[in-house]
């Protein structure tokens, strides 16, 4: 099952996206994020009757537009690991983007020009929490999870690398195009890319993570709760731009695409103003 948040003339819907073309919208609830708080969601999200939608031209926001938590794992795939220099970690490296810092998955991103001078991209998968899930063994957490998305952990680098914290350089007001779906029944093993103006910058296998997504699940759930619709963003592979020889960052007009097969893609461009 596939479900995605739309903007609409009234606000936005949930829906359900039931072909291509047409999507369904899950009456009574305004996005994905107050859905996953119903117990039933996904037997709401199934059985949903409400009015049909064209597609055709559809304003996606982000998937989930008000996640309680959105937490980042760095350095999870084994090749991206490899090109900064470092040794495989016993332990997720761990930190935090705010629901802010999220855009849907077509708006351009727009960017102050005091941050604009090393702009990175990272494709990563998000994992989708879909019940309270605290102190959970890896070998329960998929029932913990709701789907998957993808994201592009949007990077500024020079505001990275200020200091030993990551958080200041990830989470710049609405430059992480989110979604467009939520997939309840994606297995790890797929492509995942990152494309610049249409050329391959990133190219690896989702299966490459050092830490997947269950074993994510229980090490952050032993340290603070999971609640339905917090976001798990599992980390971005080789390729990014600040790691290349030269360094290559985003200019200004210039468009991001990050795709994991069997989920979607998203696709931004970049504005600096």
């Amino acid at each position: 099952m596939r479900l995605a948040t739309l903007r609409t003339s009234t606000g936005t819907a949930a829906v359900r996206i039931d072909d291509p073309a047409t999507a369904t919208i899950i009456d009574g609830f305004a996005d994905l994020s107050v859905l996953l708080t119903d117990p039933d969601w996904e037997t709401l999200a199934r059985d949903a009757a409400g009015a049909t939608v064209d597609l055709a031209g559809a304003d996606y926001a982000p998937v989930l537009p008000n996640p309680g938590k959105i937490v980042c794992v760095g350095l999870n795939y084994a090749t991206h690991i490899t090109e900064m220099g470092r040794d495989l970690p016993h332990y997720p490296t761990l930190f935090a983007k705010f629901a802010e810092a999220l855009t849907g998955p077509y708006d351009d991103v727009v960017v102050p020009g005091y941050a604009a001078a090393e702009l990175d991209w990272e494709a990563e998968l998000a994992v989708i929490v879909g019940a309270r899930a605290y102190q959970v063994a890896e070998a329960d957490a998929d029932a913990y999870i709701a789907g998957y998305s993808v994201i592009n952990d949007y990077t500024m680098r020079d505001y990275q690398y200020r200091t030993l914290q990551w958080d200041q350089g990830k989470t710049f007001e609405k430059t992480s195009g989110f979604g467009p779906h939520l997939v309840t029944n994606y297995t790890l093993g797929t492509r995942i890319e990152a494309r610049l103006e249409g050329e391959v910058m990133q190219s690896a296998s989702t299966d490459d993570l050092v830490f997947g997504p269950a074993k994510l699940v229980e090490y952050i759930s032993h340290i603070v709760t999971l609640q339905p619709g917090d976001v798990i963003i599992t980390g971005t592979t080789g390729g990014v731009g600040h790691a290349r020889k030269p360094a290559r960052y985003i200019q200004s007009g210039e468009t991001v695409e990050v795709t994991i097969d069997g989920i979607g893609s998203v696709k931004n461009k970049t504005i600096v103003k």
